[in-house]
């Protein structure tokens, strides 16, 4: 199954920049407004995103953050989590040490209550003494049902424990370098999910930025070998969030695409009328969690399997 149609998110408390992952997330800008002002806008946009997605018939479990110690990327639980099918779970390592403080014991509490009991939980957590790291569905993006797993490697994607985990859940893994435009450097982007999406009948990827050509025609192959329309952005869209998307199913059963509102205002009508042939169009503004968080959306979801 490669949606679903509940997910689990987490409302901020102190969500804010933090300059030690803006160390290697070049689409994060430094604050111009107090933290306070920022807290209260995230929030905000939160807030709306998580009414826009019931709307749609998304079924949204909520947990609130808590304001010790603070955590001022919470808003972004996939990294830390992951849930599968048959009641399997998996914790992660993370780059960032005051990121490794989201990872909480009381989320399974608060699952569980929901109904959501995963007994099998592997973590990947010890890498972190190796100073490895693989950031969960950021790091990755997961073609669930044909079992394949894509991972631009970086900082925070190793190899190392980006093939544990295929070889644990039963994944194939497809590894690549991707890069983004720095001043005069290329730099790799940090975390796979904002340069591709992958969905049942479609993938958004944004090949340019996978600078080996013979890295970007497997990826591009193996995408087609499992059947995507493969829909192209380009390095400016990517920038704008466009490949930070999430595939979703209402309680009905229909598709949705989490998009947000930047990332919808970069594409073209092209663009969108192929994606609009495969699913309805969610769209959230979440600027401000973009600008000083540099994730958008997709990064704010956690799906429930």
């Amino acid at each position: 199954m490669q949606t679903t149609s509940t997910i689990l998110m987490i409302e901020p408390a102190a969500f804010g920049y933090n300059a030690e992952t803006a160390a290697n997330n070049y689409f994060m800008q430094q604050p111009d407004e107090t933290p306070a002002c920022i807290q209260t806008k995230a929030l905000n946009e939160f807030t709306l995103m998580v009414e826009k997605l019931r709307g749609a018939g998304i079924r949204v479990l909520v947990e609130r953050d808590t304001p010790e110690p603070p955590t001022p990327d919470s808003i972004f639980p996939n990294n830390w989590v992951s849930f599968h099918e048959q009641g399997v779970a998996v914790v992660y390592p993370m780059y960032a040490e005051s990121r490794r403080m989201e990872r909480r014991s009381s989320i399974f509490k608060f699952l569980r209550e929901k109904g959501h009991a995963y007994p099998e939980l592997i973590t990947l957590a010890h890498y972190e003494l190796q100073h490895l790291f693989l950031e969960g569905t950021g790091s990755m993006v997961l073609d669930r049902c044909n079992r394949v797993a894509y991972a631009a490697l970086s900082e925070r994607t190793s190899s190392t424990v980006f093939n544990d985990f295929c070889n644990r859940l039963n994944f194939e893994a497809i590894a690549f370098s991707a890069f983004q435009q720095v001043g005069t450097q290329r730099r790799p982007v940090y975390h796979t999910n904002v340069m591709m999406c992958v969905a049942e009948q479609f993938a958004v990827v944004c090949t340019g930025s996978i600078d080996n050509r013979d890295e970007q025609s497997r990826v591009i192959e193996k995408l087609r070998s499992t059947g995507k329309t493969i829909v192209e952005i380009s390095e400016a869209q990517m920038h704008q969030f466009a490949g930070n998307m999430l595939q979703l199913s209402s309680a009905s059963g229909e598709l949705k695409l989490v998009v947000s509102g930047s990332a919808y205002a970069a594409l073209d009508g092209n663009q969108l009328a192929v994606l609009r042939q495969y699913n309805d169009l969610v769209v959230c503004d979440v600027p401000t969690i973009e600008k000083y968080g540099g994730g958008s959306v997709r990064c704010m979801i956690a799906e429930i399997f």
